[in-house]
């Protein structure tokens, strides 16, 4: 998910909306984050927003779709790799994945606001195209933890974007994720040799020194958000010894 470089949501803010034409679609709750979603359009453009802050636009899905690229290249040898996306967003990573993946492939994406998946299939669907409809995607709607900690070694690849970076900005929870303990899990749940990717929106040396001591194979990709300009957003892809 995309901020701008200061984190506010371009048109969007107090006594924007009118003179840019944005319209307020729909407002989701986040389970148990005790914050919400907005849903924004001006023309073909959607926006998803938490307040002033936005989080994916449509025009801007680069960074998000090199998270899958860059894992799909990495599983190239693999005849019939398992891929889970912890959330659905505009569908950017899960869009990438199916073009970097075999028939064979099978990608489970979890999704915690309900909400995020009934817009993919209504408002959104000019975005989403017949992506949801391919029959290597099983959309879930559950927490990714609860998937992450169902088997072990299950995984040939888990990628992360459900929070503008390695933190809980849409609810504390999600810190789980990111923590010496959600990393514990993440190996547990990978098979060997298998690769976490982690998108955000700024640099977290922390966050990256933490994948390291755990034993991750570390790669920081920075890349603009539009493929050419914008803010450079960052993508780990920490591989599983």
């Amino acid at each position: 998910m995309a901020a701008d470089a200061d984190g506010v949501a371009p048109g969007i803010g107090p006594g924007k909306a009118a003179m840019n034409d944005w319209v307020h679609l729909d407002t989701a709750e986040v389970p148990g984050g005790g914050k919400s979603l907005g849903l924004m359009r001006r023309g073909s453009e959607f926006s998803i927003v938490v307040g002033n802050i936005e989080l994916m636009n449509s025009t801007r899905g680069h960074s998000e779709e090199a998270l899958a690229s860059l894992t799909c290249a990495r599983l190239a040898d693999r005849p019939a790799p398992r891929v889970l996306i912890g959330g659905l967003g505009m569908g950017f990573t899960l869009r990438a994945a199916l073009r970097g993946l075999g028939p064979e492939a099978r990608i489970v994406v979890a999704e915690l606001v309900p909400a995020v998946a009934a817009w993919a299939r209504g408002p959104l669907a000019p975005v989403f195209g017949d992506c949801l409809n391919d029959p290597r995607v099983d959309l879930r709607e559950t927490d990714v933890t609860r998937l992450i900690q169902s088997e072990p070694a299950g995984w040939d690849a888990v990628l992360l974007d459900v929070d503008n970076g390695p933190e809980g900005l849409m609810r504390r929870a999600n810190d789980r994720l990111y923590d010496v303990w959600g990393l514990k899990r993440a190996q547990w749940a990978l098979k060997p040799g298998g690769t976490l990717g982690v998108w955000s929106g700024t640099p977290d040396r922390k966050f990256k020194a933490r994948l390291q001591r755990l034993g991750f194979a570390v790669e920081e990709v920075r890349l603009p958000a539009s493929g050419s300009s914008g803010p450079r957003h960052v993508i780990w892809l920490a591989a599983q010894p």
